[in-house]
């Protein structure tokens, strides 16, 4: 029950991060965020998905893949942003 709850989390967390993805594209520019957390937690996304089969969380793993999924292109767009100034 636990993993299908935090399964859930993360789905809406890589709802949300996609909506920063949006936002970010539309925009074309990044102001007032800090690179260094998102590289982070992106990087914690990717760990996420070696550790949760290596404990059983399958519905946290197939979450998880949108959250790194969304992390990763608004990281990738966020350095693509910040450099073309």
């Amino acid at each position: 029950m636990e993993d299908a709850i935090n399964g859930c989390f993360e789905v809406l967390g890589g709802v949300l991060i996609a909506k920063n993805c949006w936002q970010l594209y539309c925009d074309k520019e990044l102001k007032g965020v800090s690179l260094l957390p998102m590289m982070f937690f992106t990087a914690w996304g990717f760990w996420n998905l070696y550790f949760y089969p290596r404990v059983g969380a399958w519905w946290s793993f197939l979450g998880g893949i949108g959250v790194v999924a969304a992390n990763t292109v608004w990281v990738c767009q966020a350095i693509y942003y910040r450099s073309v100034k």
